[in-house]
């Protein structure tokens, strides 16, 4: 029987943080389908009624309990089960630092260009020239943050570096641009944690990939 639940879609960066840090703990878990796209259940007054009233996704469910947000679930993981969590106050504020970063400018920004780019209509553009700049910044802030280091805040992976990888194993052809290649320490970064037990990449771990075709 699983102990926790995942309402979660294939597509999501932010649901990924949260399905991979419980498949790197060894949770028994299972996804519960968020049909984003196509039904658009995050809107409807059933889900902002009973799983999530910001009507959005990742939301983890253990008993009941509902959390939603993927910072607040990796913490909560984290000190639940002391995997993966930062030592001492330094390191947890050093983790927050970067979560903060993350969250706000780096798979803060490449999930909307991705989004751009590969699920809405129209002439995006300016919108994914504006954030691709922005990106090309923030990205090497994190890959000098990792020249000369194996992981972000300690000598051993944290809910710091789960939560950057985000969007970062998605293929390149949803970008655009190979990150590994571009941003060499980020793409030696990225096979360390892919090298850690129980990994799983984005469309193994969640439903609903690939998206039906259009008609």
């Amino acid at each position: 029987m699983s102990e926790y639940k995942l309402y979660c879609f294939a597509q999501s960066g932010n649901a990924y943080r949260a399905a991979l840090m419980l498949n790197l703990i060894g949770a028994k878990w299972e996804p519960v389908w968020v049909d984003f796209f196509g039904k658009k259940e995050q809107l409807t007054p059933e889900y902002r009624g009973s799983v999530n009233e910001m009507g959005e996704i990742p939301v983890l469910v253990d008993g009941a309990k509902k959390l939603s947000q993927s910072a607040v679930i990796l913490n909560y993981l984290a000190d639940k089960t002391g995997k993966f969590q930062p030592q001492g106050t330094d390191e947890r504020y050093e983790a927050l630092r970067w979560m903060i970063f993350d969250n706000q400018k780096v798979n803060g920004f490449l999930g909307p260009f991705r989004a751009l780019k590969n699920y809405l209509p129209g002439d995006n553009s300016a919108a994914m020239a504006f954030l691709k700049g922005r990106l090309t910044n923030n990205l090497g802030v994190i890959n000098k943050r990792l020249e000369g280091r194996d992981f972000l805040i300690a000598d051993r992976p944290t809910i710091a570096d789960i939560s950057q990888t985000a969007y970062l194993y998605y293929p390149a052809e949803e970008f655009g641009f190979d990150i590994p290649s571009e941003y060499p320490a980020i793409g030696k970064w990225l096979d360390r944690m892919r090298a850690l037990p129980n990994w799983g990449h984005p469309y193994e771990l969640m439903p609903g990939h690939p998206l039906p075709a259009k008609t």
